[in-house]
């Protein structure tokens, strides 16, 4: 009888199951401030992404650091369950409150009525599933923008 090993035919189902190009971020669009709490701003606007691969997934989670000028000034951990299409785009709301702590409250009103550009740095990973096998796909994204409330 010959010996049949279980980890070759396991490393062959998974590695056809898995993504063979990340999914990338392309941009986020449509930044505005929607309100100012306590001299917090909270950040909106859409995060585009966009799936190369012809397999449909489920984007699970997005964790993503949000960096002002350099300084770390929020987090974003959304759990999330939307299927993203294959071979498309697909957009993904983002809601972030800021915390610009390097200025106060009057500095931070000042620079948002006077349409101060901010160089915003989105670092972290998004989690998709594909066919009930989690992936981690890595974010690294910096643009710049003009915030006005």
């Amino acid at each position: 009888m010959r010996q049949f090993s279980v980890f070759p035919v396991l490393a062959l189902i998974l590695s056809c199951c898995i993504p063979k190009e990340q999914v990338v971020l392309r941009k986020i669009r449509t930044v505005v401030i929607d309100t100012i709490e306590e001299g917090t701003p909270l950040l909106s606007g859409e995060a585009v992404f966009y799936n190369p691969n012809a397999i449909r997934m489920k984007l699970k989670e997005i964790n993503i650091e949000v960096f002002v000028d350099g300084e770390k000034s929020a987090h974003a951990d959304q759990k999330l369950n939307s299927v993203i299409p294959s071979h498309d785009e697909f957009t993904v709301p983002l809601k972030i409150r800021l915390t610009l702590k390097k200025t106060g409250l009057w500095d931070t009103v000042l620079n948002l009525l006077s349409g101060k550009k901010y160089e915003i740095h989105y670092k972290g990973y998004i989690r998709v599933r594909v066919h009930g096998i989690g992936v981690k796909v890595p974010v690294d994204y910096t643009d710049e923008i003009r915030l006005k409330i």
